[in-house]
């Protein structure tokens, strides 16, 4: 989602790009369906990595990322978001002598247990051209010693993807083939191993889940991480359990949903444009503007919290909201930083 208008924006003004898949997410649901629905090219090397450990994972795409750097010598590698992918491409880069730009730069939840906080961290001090989503995070980035000229406020990529397909998704027939109508319902994601991983935690979860079904049905589309948990639990409540879902049909989704609950950065942004009201289930937030905003309310993952912040969410109405530089926009900008 991130670098599909950053992809195109490039290719409009005629750069020549080396589209490079990772494979860190290589399951058809959670990859080859994005590709396909955000008409995405077929990318130019797969380096097919796979999951592991976080040391393991990150050793092998640097040593499969290598030699694309050294065969292909780009005058500047791309990486995007705060996954391993996006620090260990970044490494390779740095050592080789290639310019880094680090698109979603400047986000901090200060969390230092978050493997994300630790790549975005990294990324940023290694990266010579940093693009932020807004104006907040430019001072994160000059507390830790950034040249303010290396930073660039561009706006945000997911709001691009998001505007772009928001009309194809409101066309999906997903809410008629579930029988779901507007505002009826409430969509789950979780996927962050400190929610699924730990059983006290998910079994916490699961029952503020159940509880807050018993207002709102809920709808859950299952990562492929959280499957494997919901197998050892019997998840009780009016909560509809459903294969993950591709973008667009998730964006149908988000945008029908009565509020949202999740563990995802992502969604939190998405939820605020649409105004949505949302619940996220995590103990802080790289995206603060989201809770000043109103839309994004910050539950932890204690059970009773959740289920009071839940409801209420319930029980307002929506509020979609204007950001600056959030208008579609942001992969324009850093193409032409990229490009000049």
């Amino acid at each position: 989602m991130k670098i599909a208008p950053v992809l195109e924006a490039l290719d409009r003004r005629g750069a020549t790009t080396l589209f490079v898949h990772t494979g860190q997410h290589y399951d058809a649901v959670m990859s080859d369906v994005f590709l396909d629905e955000l008409d995405i090219r077929r990318p130019d090397r797969a380096l097919g990595v796979g999951s592991d450990s976080h040391a393991q994972q990150t050793a092998r795409l640097m040593q499969a990322f290598e030699p694309v750097v050294l065969d292909w010598r780009p005058d500047i590698v791309v990486v995007v978001g705060d996954v391993n992918s996006t620090l260990a491409c970044a490494l390779v880069a740095s050592k080789l002598g290639v310019a880094i730009g680090h698109v979603e730069a400047g986000l901090r939840s200060n969390d230092w247990s978050m493997p994300e906080e630790i790549n975005r961290v990294l990324t940023d001090r290694l990266s010579d051209l940093l693009f932020a989503p807004t104006e907040d995070a430019r001072p994160n980035l000059l507390a830790e010693g950034i040249p303010p000229e290396r930073i660039h406020v561009v706006g945000n990529v997911m709001v691009d993807t998001l505007l772009h397909n928001l009309p194809r998704a409101r066309e999906r027939p997903i809410l008629d083939l579930l029988g779901l109508q507007k505002e009826n319902f409430g969509l789950v994601t979780l996927h962050r191993p400190s929610n699924v991983d730990d059983d006290a935690v998910f079994a916490g979860i699961a029952r503020a889940l159940e509880d807050v079904s018993a207002a709102l049905p809920l709808v859950f589309p299952v990562h492929p991480r959280t499957q494997k948990r919901l197998a050892e639990h019997d998840l009780a409540g009016d909560v509809r359990l459903l294969e993950p879902t591709g973008y667009l049909d998730t964006i149908a989704l988000l945008d029908a949903a009565r509020i949202v609950l999740t563990d995802s950065g992502g969604i939190q942004e998405e939820t605020t444009v649409l105004g949505v009201p949302c619940v996220t289930v995590r103990e802080n937030t790289e995206r603060p503007v989201t809770v000043d905003r109103g839309t994004n309310r910050i539950a932890g993952t204690d059970p009773d919290k959740i289920v009071k912040l839940a409801h209420e969410a319930m029980g307002e109405s929506r509020n979609p909201t204007d950001l600056p530089l959030w208008d579609g926009h942001a992969a324009d900008r850093i193409a032409d930083v990229l490009l000049a």
